[in-house]
């Protein structure tokens, strides 16, 4: 969900389509392995792998036509620790175009913990609200869709 979520937020738009080939756990059924390609249309589009059984690693990459951003550990970043981001104009293959932002530490956890209980006492807005989540579970679902059929799925609207 993560990584489609991202998608979302990045680009603005919701997918049209979806392909993807899971791997699932023998024993728990569980997509242990995911690879997908997820249309947003315009040439735009989301490519990821995730998998619970392979070493750790996170990064999210956003490349564009004059540049490319890469978001080191974003998921569930350490706690306590920096977040680094590195920005890359590409001027260089060898990376000499490529400058790292180190933001500060911070108890993310800690700080969605807040914003959620001051959600629920009603003194801020939700800033993603159940609509959101149904429309990500709607990329998800087409996900799996292609899982059995092997094709492109359609990203099912409201």
């Amino acid at each position: 969900c993560y990584a489609i979520v991202a998608g979302r937020f990045f680009l603005e738009v919701e997918p049209t389509r979806g392909i993807a080939l899971i791997d699932r756990d023998p024993a728990f059924g569980t997509d242990r392995l995911t690879s997908a390609l997820v249309d947003f249309g315009d040439g735009r589009r989301l490519d990821f792998t995730v998998s619970t059984q392979i070493a750790p690693h996170q990064r999210i990459q956003l490349c564009g036509t004059k540049g490319r951003i890469e978001i080191h550990i974003p998921v569930n970043a350490p706690q306590g620790a920096a977040t680094r981001l590195s920005i890359d104009d590409c001027s260089s293959l060898e990376g000499t175009g490529i400058v790292t932002e180190t933001l500060p530490a911070s108890d993310q956890y800690m700080l969605q913990g807040e914003a959620f209980s001051r959600a629920v006492r009603g003194e801020i807005p939700l800033e993603y609200g159940i609509e959101d989540a149904i429309a990500n579970m709607r990329v998800i679902d087409a996900l799996f869709r292609s899982e059995k059929s092997g094709a492109w799925e359609a990203v099912q609207s409201a």
